[in-house]
């Protein structure tokens, strides 16, 4: 059985959020590791990260999916960007020591013009950047599937592929896929899900498949607009979501809420996932 969780608030440090994600009965969450419309750190507390992972621990909880800033844009033509971008995940890692076994998600990024065969390339750099200033890390980087506004990277899964294929670590890569993004990008879960789940395991591999971002969507499949629903409010429905937490190629992976929620939204959708996985 799989994992169940949200996104929470990292504003009171490592123990609070395990604490808040266990008062909402998940076992698994989703944080930012930074300000995720902005560039801010805060110092990581060592014995707050020891509090947390024996929480995790007690509470058998699965992964933690942190998530880079939606500010980290690895493939931007501005090299203040670019720049950020590489001292943010090298800083997001380090500060991963602390967390020792979980995953570190980052959206690929937007090429702004310059398009994915230049911009590609440069996203691998800044990961191996990273990666190598982390030799003993424990931590696995996680490229999101995206939607595909824009001018993003990352909508087919051969653009993800192309991605890992240059990464000088491949053991510490793998794949975050978001519900709500794949069926914007054109990928019908809803309709096709064992077509879907065939074809990235055909070109990225079902091994290398991490965690789930299971959103619903508020536009049709195709759309390329990324407007994340609650669970069955959307144009994928509740009965396709189902189908995805069950699935027996996905069902032990962790499962991050993103949806438009408060806590007692995630309250009941933790509920209802987990009343899916325990059928």
């Amino acid at each position: 059985m799989g994992y169940i969780g949200n996104h929470v608030s990292s504003s009171g440090g490592f123990f609070a959020m395990g604490a808040h994600e266990l008062d909402l009965g998940g076992d698994t969450f989703a944080f930012f590791t930074r300000n995720p419309r902005g560039g801010a750190s805060r110092a990581a507390d060592p014995e707050d990260a020891a509090k947390l992972m024996r929480l995790l621990t007690e509470h058998s909880f699965g992964p933690l999916v942190a998530h880079a800033p939606y500010t980290l844009n690895a493939c931007s033509t501005n090299e203040r960007v670019a720049a950020f971008a590489r001292e943010a995940m090298t800083g997001d890692l380090l500060k991963m020591q602390l967390l020792p076994g979980q995953f570190y998600n980052f959206h690929p990024g937007s090429h702004l013009g310059q398009g994915p065969e230049k911009a590609i390339p440069q996203i691998a750099a800044v990961v191996n950047e990273a990666l190598a200033a982390v030799p003993e890390g424990r931590t696995t980087v996680l490229l999101e599937t995206m939607a595909g506004k824009g001018s993003e990277v990352g909508r087919t899964f051969e653009e993800l592929r192309m991605i890992m294929d240059r990464i000088d670590r491949p053991e510490r890569i793998g794949v975050t896929l978001d519900t709500c993004h794949v069926w914007d990008a054109g990928y019908d879960i809803a309709g096709n899900l064992d077509g879907v789940l065939k074809e990235f395991d055909e070109v990225i591999g079902l091994e290398h498949l991490k965690a789930i971002h299971l959103n619903d969507s508020k536009n049709p499949c195709g759309s390329r607009k990324d407007r994340h629903e609650k669970l069955g409010k959307g144009c994928i429905g509740e009965e396709a979501l189902r189908r995805v937490v069950t699935h027996p190629a996905l069902a032990s992976l962790p499962f991050i809420l993103e949806t438009p929620n408060e806590d007692e939204g995630y309250r009941r959708e933790i509920r209802m996932v987990r009343s899916w996985m325990e059928e």
